[in-house]
C-alpha cells in the first residue's frame, strides 16, 4: 500500500525516507514541497533527483481531489467548494473573505453522524473520517484554486472534530508547522458538540487554538431535542470541561449560539444564556440559522435577534452576531452535498 506522505510529520517522513535509502535531509526537501510550495505532483520537485522521484511515485501517493461543484456568493464573494475524493466521497469547503484576511472552514468528516437536527451534515449520515492530508488539501486546493494565501482556519465544517480526533491533532500540528504551511495556531479555530473526555485531553495536547462549544441552547432540556449527543453529555458537565480548557491553555472560549425562530431566540432564553455564562471569560458567537430544505428551523426576524443579542449586552456578556454568508449558494454546513446526493 502507498504511503500518504502528505500526512507524515517531518521526523516520520525523515524514517519512511531513510527505509527508501535516501539521505535524511531529503524529508525536508520533500517537507517543503508537500506543504510549503504545495505541490500537486512529485515532478514539479526539481531539487530532487530523478531516480528519487521515480521511488517518490512508486511507494507514494500525494493527496488531491477534484472540485466537483464551486458556487460563488453574488451578495458576499464566498465561495463554496465540493471536492470529490480518491473514493469518490464528497465533503465541502467554504472560502469567505473579511477585513482579517481570508478565512476557510474545513470539513473533518464526510458527512456526520452527531444528528443535530438543524443541520444539513447529519443527513446522509457518517461516510468516513478525514485523513490529515484530506483535512490539509481542502486549504491547498482553495489557495491553488483562488491564488489568495488563507490566513485563518475554522475546523467547522462538515463532522465533528473530535470524532476524528487523532487526524484532527496530526492536521493542526501540520498546517501550523513552520516548516510548512505555517499557519499561526492563534488563527485557527475548532467546533466541537461537546465531547467531554476530548477536551480535556485537547486541553492536555498544548496546541492552544481556540476552541468552540456548538451550545444551541442555554438549558438541558433544550439542548438534548436539539442535539442528541447532549443526551450522553450533560450541560453542566460540558461547561465544565470547557472552563478546564480555559484555566490550562489561558484561551478563551467561543460559543457557538444558532438563533432558531421560536426555539432558542426568546428573552428568557437569553437571560438563561446570560446567566450560565456569567462571570467567564467567554465571547458568544450568535449564528442566525441558515435555513435547510429537509429542516423546518428558520432564522428570526431582524428584531428578535436585535433583542436577544441587546438583553446578552446588558448582562455583560461579550456576544456578536456573525456575518451571514452564502445564502445563495447552499451556505450551511453540509446543504450542498446534501443537495448533490440527493440528485445523483
Amino acid at each position: 500500500m502507498k504511503a500518504d506522505i502528505k500526512s507524515l510529520y517531518e521526523e516520520e517522513l525523515k524514517a519512511w525516507i531513510s527505509d527508501l535509502g535516501e539521505k535524511p535531509y531529503r524529508a525536508s526537501q520533500l517537507f517543503a514541497w508537500l506543504h510549503g510550495k504545495k505541490a500537486v505532483s512529485f515532478d514539479e520537485m526539481s531539487n530532487l533527483s530523478k531516480e528519487l522521484r521515480g521511488k517518490l511515485k512508486e511507494e507514494a501517493f500525494l493527496t488531491g481531489f477534484t472540485i466537483r461543484r464551486m458556487q460563488e456568493s453574488k451578495e458576499d464573494g464566498t465561495r463554496k467548494y465540493l471536492f470529490e475524493l480518491a473514493d469518490g466521497n464528497l465533503i465541502e469547503s467554504v472560502f469567505m473573505r473579511y477585513h482579517h484576511g481570508i478565512s476557510v472552514c474545513i470539513s473533518s468528516q464526510a458527512g456526520c453522524r452527531m444528528g443535530c437536527r438543524f443541520c444539513a451534515s447529519t443527513l446522509n449520515g457518517l461516510s468516513r473520517n478525514l485523513t490529515a492530508s484530506e483535512m490539509l488539501e481542502q486549504i491547498y486546493a482553495i489557495e491553488r484554486d483562488t491564488k489568495e494565501r488563507v490566513s485563518h482556519v475554522v475546523v467547522m465544517g462538515s463532522g465533528e472534530p473530535f470524532d476524528n480526533y487523532e487526524n484532527v491533532i496530526r492536521f493542526l500540528k501540520l498546517i501550523s508547522d513552520e516548516k510548512g504551511a505555517n499557519l499561526s495556531i492563534r488563527n485557527i479555530t475548532v467546533s466541537t458538540c461537546g465531547i467531554v473526555e476530548k477536551i480535556d485531553a485537547f486541553a492536555d495536547e498544548d496546541i492552544k487554538v481556540t476552541l468552540a462549544l456548538s451550545l444551541h441552547a442555554p438549558e438541558q432540556a433544550l439542548r438534548e431535542s436539539l442535539m442528541p449527543i447532549a443526551r450522553r453529555y450533560q450541560l453542566p458537565d460540558v461547561i465544565a470541561a470547557c472552563d478546564r480548557y480555559f484555566d490550562r491553555t489561558h484561551r478563551r472560549m467561543t460559543y457557538e449560539y444558532a438563533l432558531m425562530n421560536g426555539i432558542n431566540d426568546s428573552e428568557e432564553m437569553a437571560e438563561k444564556l446570560s446567566a450560565l455564562l456569567k462571570g467567564k471569560n467567554a465571547h458568544v458567537n450568535l449564528i442566525p440559522v441558515n435555513p435547510v430544505e429537509e429542516r423546518d428551523f428558520l432564522t428570526p426576524d431582524k428584531g428578535r435577534i436585535a433583542r436577544f443579542c441587546k438583553i446578552l449586552e446588558k448582562n455583560g456578556i461579550n456576544a456578536t452576531m456573525r456575518r451571514t454568508a452564502g445564502k445563495d449558494i447552499d451556505g450551511a454546513c453540509g446543504q450542498l452535498r446534501s443537495r448533490i446526493l440527493r440528485e445523483t
